[in-house]
């Protein structure tokens, strides 16, 4: 079965071109403008990955990763966050929030796909872990 990967951009063109990256690499994609179109499809799509970007219009980036990260249901998800807000106190806070990684644009879209297929496997691993029982020996 194929990974899901939610991509959350106001803008167009970015859209087009993650969704197109994503598929190439192997990936289903879906996509949203909007900080309320992201929250309506983690409940519809059931994403294993998002990647976010911050400035969106409602509902911002930041927001959408600390929802994603009280929320029990999404709680396995991985957050990509995907933004030109590189300072070292928005990297800070997004991490903070509970973000997996903080990629700056411009991005190399090699380190990017590297980025979301580590990402994947760590969530495939923990999660073979927990079907095994976890550290017991």
């Amino acid at each position: 079965m194929r990974s899901k990967v939610l991509i959350v951009d106001d803008e167009p063109n970015i859209l087009i071109s993650l969704e197109f990256l994503m598929s190439q690499a192997g990936y289903e994609t879906r996509s949203a403008e909007t900080g309320e179109q992201a929250l309506a499809e983690l409940d519809a799509f059931q994403p294993d990955l998002i990647l976010l970007d911050v400035m969106l219009p409602g509902i911002d980036g930041f927001e959408i990763c600390q929802r994603v990260r009280q929320a029990p249901a999404w709680s396995h998800i991985k957050i990509v966050m995907l933004t030109a807000k590189g300072r070292d106190v928005e990297v800070a806070k997004g991490l903070a929030l509970g973000a997996n990684a903080y990629i700056t644009k411009p991005f190399s879209t090699r380190a990017l796909v590297s980025e979301v297929q580590q990402q994947l496997a760590e969530a495939q691993n923990a999660g073979a872990v927990e079907t095994q029982g976890g550290d017991r020996p």
